[in-house]
C-alpha cells in the first residue's frame, strides 16, 4: 500500500489551514469592525466558496492559475513556477474552499466579544496588540478552535476543486480522495475502502482530541488575562 496520498493529503491539509488560520482571523476582526453595508458585501464575497460547488472553485481557479492565463502566465513567465497540476496547486484550491468555515466561526465569535474588557485593558494603558493576543483571543479561542479543526477536516477530504487544479498523479499530485475516487473507477473497491477507513481514522482522532482540549479548559476555569 503506497502512502504517498496520506502524506500529501496531511501536508496540503496543515499547509492550507495554517494559511487560513491567520487570514481568516484577519478578515473576520476587521469585518467585524466594519460598518453594516461593508460587511454585508464583504461577508458575501468571503462567504462565497463555501455555497460555491467545489468544481466550480476549482474552474475559477484554473481561469486564473493556468499556464495561459492571467496569474499563471505571469509566474510561468518570470519565475519558471507553474501553478496547476502540481502537488502545491491543491493548497490554492483548498485555502480558497476552506477560507469561510474559518472566517464565519472566528467573526461570529468576535462579535460575541464582551467589549467592556477591551475598555477596561486600554484604561490601564494595554495596547491593542496585547488586548488582542491576551484578551480577545483567549475569550474567542472556542469558535477559533472549532474553525481551525472543521477547516483542516474540510481540507483533508477536499476533492472537487483539488482534482481540477492539481489532477491525479500518483507519487505526485495523489491525495486520499483523488486516490479512493481513482481506485473506485478501477473496480479496486478493497484499497478504496481502507483508504476511507484512514480517513475516517484521522478525523475522528482530530475531532476527540479538540473535544479533549475543551473539557481540559472547562475544568482548568482560566482567566482570560491577568
Amino acid at each position: 500500500m503506497d502512502w504517498y496520498p496520506l502524506y500529501n493529503s496531511l501536508r496540503i491539509a496543515a499547509i492550507s489551514t495554517a494559511l487560513i488560520f491567520f487570514l481568516g482571523i484577519l478578515a473576520a476582526y476587521y469585518v467585524a469592525k466594519t460598518p453594516r453595508l461593508v460587511k454585508g458585501v464583504l461577508d458575501v464575497l468571503f462567504t462565497l466558496p463555501l455555497v460555491l460547488p467545489p468544481t466550480v472553485v476549482g474552474y475559477l481557479l484554473l481561469r486564473l492559475l493556468g499556464p495561459k492565463r492571467i496569474i499563471g502566465a505571469w509566474a510561468l513567465e518570470h519565475f519558471g513556477l507553474r501553478l496547476t497540476m502540481t502537488w502545491w496547486s491543491a493548497i490554492f484550491a483548498t485555502t480558497v474552499v476552506i477560507f469561510p468555515l474559518m472566517y464565519r466561526t472566528a467573526r461570529g465569535a468576535f462579535e460575541s466579544f464582551d467589549e467592556t474588557l477591551a475598555q477596561a485593558a486600554r484604561t490601564l494603558g494595554r495596547s491593542n496588540t496585547w488586548i488582542f493576543w491576551r484578551i480577545r483571543m483567549p475569550c474567542c479561542k472556542q469558535g477559533i478552535l472549532a474553525g481551525t479543526v472543521l477547516a483542516f477536516a474540510r481540507a483533508l477530504g477536499e476533492y472537487g476543486a483539488t482534482s481540477m487544479v492539481a489532477g491525479y498523479t500518483p507519487g505526485r499530485t495523489a491525495t486520499i480522495s483523488t486516490t479512493v475516487y481513482q481506485l473506485w473507477r478501477t473496480d479496486n473497491d478493497a484499497l478504496a475502502f481502507r483508504w476511507v477507513l484512514v480517513n475516517l481514522a484521522i478525523s475522528a482522532v482530530v475531532l476527540l482530541a479538540v473535544n479533549m482540549l475543551e473539557r481540559r479548559e472547562k475544568k482548568g476555569g482560566k482567566r482570560p488575562w491577568r
